[in-house]
């Protein structure tokens, strides 16, 4: 092998032990605190690429992140599965949760030493016995009812959800782009009915310093029901203008509020 192979060769794995190792092993080597690591979770009709835009926010701020996939087949079963996935992490962490997503955090950092901050994002952050049933009855106002759901049964017993294309954008994404909803409602991931009547476990944020992002043209989780459930938990709020999917619409309030917990 050639000197010049040998040199490109060490360089490339020297660039991808630091992709791997992240922001955390290049600020360690600089003498610098690292900064937690920011796991984002996404809820039902969506998937992780709805974080995208607060994701490269945080990223160029210098925070490793990490958006895993919501299997979105029951309360329980996610939790268990977030919770898998936080103890391969190292270091502090902060989740951020949208939707449904909020649920599972509340579950799954639950005990969890490592988890310092817990941000929801227009998400469900229910106590102990609640169901996310439970928790939208408290206000009126969801337009999220069984009317705008297809749902599609699946293995013995068991059935998903999806919103309804005529009602996506109106209800979802409003204060986005039919052109970006038409691909959103054509790719959304469905979650198992079972996830809106499974009680929530012990809430992490009894013991965990929360923050809320109330959405406030919220049509599926109204801000009325938003604020409550912040106002129990005793988030730190922020609110925006914002459809459901703040994260989507509202990136930079969003990561702001973030990088907020993290400090």
């Amino acid at each position: 092998m050639t000197t010049t192979r040998r040199t490109l060769l060490a360089g490339s794995v020297a660039a991808a032990t630091g992709a791997v190792l992240g922001a955390p092993a290049a600020q360690a080597h600089a003498g610098h605190k690292p900064k937690p690591t920011v796991v984002l979770v996404h809820g039902a009709f969506a998937d992780a690429s709805g974080w995208n835009d607060v994701a490269a926010r945080l990223i160029r701020a210098g925070y490793p992140v990490v958006a895993p996939a919501n299997p979105l087949r029951g309360v329980a079963s996610d939790s268990a599965y977030l919770a898998s996935v936080l103890a391969t992490l190292s270091g502090p962490l902060v989740l951020a949760a949208h939707s449904y997503g909020g649920i599972v955090i509340t579950n799954a950092a639950t005990g969890n030493p490592a988890v310092k901050a817990l941000v929801y994002v227009a998400a469900f952050a229910p106590d102990q016995g609640e169901s996310l049933l439970d928790v939208q009855a408290k206000f009126p106002g969801t337009e999220l009812t069984e009317a705008a759901l297809d749902f599609r049964p699946y293995g013995e017993g068991h059935v998903d959800g999806y919103i309804k294309q005529e009602v996506f954008h109106d209800v979802f994404a409003g204060d986005l782009r039919t052109s970006t909803t038409d691909l959103m409602w054509a790719t959304q991931r469905p979650a198992d009915v079972r996830t809106l009547g499974e009680p929530s476990g012990a809430p992490a944020w009894k013991t965990v310093p929360s923050f809320y992002l109330v959405a406030r043209d919220d049509k599926v989780i109204p801000a009325a029901t938003q604020r409550f459930m912040a106002q129990r938990a005793g988030s730190r709020v922020r609110e925006v203008r914002a459809s459901h999917v703040a994260m989507i619409s509202q990136p930079a309030a969003t990561a702001e509020l973030i990088e907020r917990a993290t400090r």
